[in-house]
């Protein structure tokens, strides 16, 4: 699959109009193919612009070290009762492997989304390898970007 990400940094190098009405549609694009790979558990879903907000966060937050990835140190640091934003990549298989992560979130009334790419996921946090569950620690060199996002978060409906 490929990382949205690189796709709009590649089309902003090529381009030499600067145009950004194309490279917006550009996103939201790729963005709608990324929806078409979700798991049927994939809810609550955050919206394109709630997705890159929650990106612009973990990239602060992984240059303070605030981040946890992966889904055995997230599931540790939940039961430890450490607070913070729970982001789930929405294209994971076997959903087994993460599955039980929002039911711990929703005993421990922890926010938590799922975006469409465990790829995007994994580049947003500095790293090369794709992610399926990051959670995000609050600190206060990003306070305002996280009150954003856990806002946000906060407002998506629960599934049923």
């Amino acid at each position: 699959m490929y990382c949205t990400f690189f796709a709009a940094a590649q089309s902003k190098k090529e381009k030499t109009t600067g145009e950004e009405e194309e490279d917006t549609t550009g996103t939201e694009r790729s963005y709608q193919q990324l929806i078409t790979n979700l798991n049927p558990i994939a809810q609550p879903l955050a919206s394109r612009k709630v997705t890159k907000k929650i990106y612009k966060c973990i990239k602060k937050a992984s240059k303070l070290k605030q981040i946890r990835r992966g889904v055995k140190e997230v599931q540790k640091f939940i039961n430890k009762g450490e607070k913070g934003i729970v982001v789930l990549a929405g294209d994971t298989l076997p959903i087994d492997v993460y599955c039980h992560i929002p039911v711990m979130c929703e005993e421990r009334n922890l926010p938590y989304t799922y975006i469409p790419s465990k790829v995007d996921l994994g580049t947003s946090a500095g790293s090369k390898r794709p992610t399926c569950v990051i959670m995000i620690k609050p600190h206060e060199e990003y306070q305002e970007a996280y009150n954003e996002c856990l806002e946000e978060v906060a407002s998506l409906p629960l599934p049923v």
